[in-house]
């Protein structure tokens, strides 16, 4: 008998906000405690923003559609649909949308994603 060496996704973590921002988590802490890594499908519509933090953890991010900005330091980039971006872990950075389409997008965090290594500079 073989061991079965994948897991598929079918139902991913919906993770509550209340900005609007819709992040359905295939794999990490929430969805199947899996601490090493989180991948996240997430649409953050027009207008949308998050205060600045300083991550614990390297986040990856590929734009599927829509234009997201980031302000990482002193810089502001914006990422168009095909594009994507590594920031490192404890760096200080700001995601938002201000732009008048939704950005759907990959994020993927190594660790995984965690409130409590976040760092939000309101909470």
């Amino acid at each position: 008998m073989s061991v079965k060496r994948y897991k598929i996704q079918n139902s991913p973590f919906v993770v509550p906000t209340d900005d609007g921002k819709v992040i359905k988590e295939h794999f990490g802490l929430a969805s199947d405690g899996n601490s090493e890594i989180s991948i996240a499908h997430m649409v953050a519509p027009a207008g949308w923003s998050e205060p600045f933090q300083t991550p614990e953890f390297d986040e990856y991010t590929f734009i599927i559609k829509g234009k997201k900005q980031f302000i990482i330091n002193e810089d502001t980039i914006i990422l168009e649909a095909g594009q994507s971006i590594i920031v490192e872990k404890n760096t200080r950075l700001q995601y938002s949308n201000p732009f008048d389409e939704p950005c759907e997008y990959l994020a993927i965090c190594l660790p995984a994603f965690s409130i409590d290594s976040v760092n939000r500079e309101n909470e």
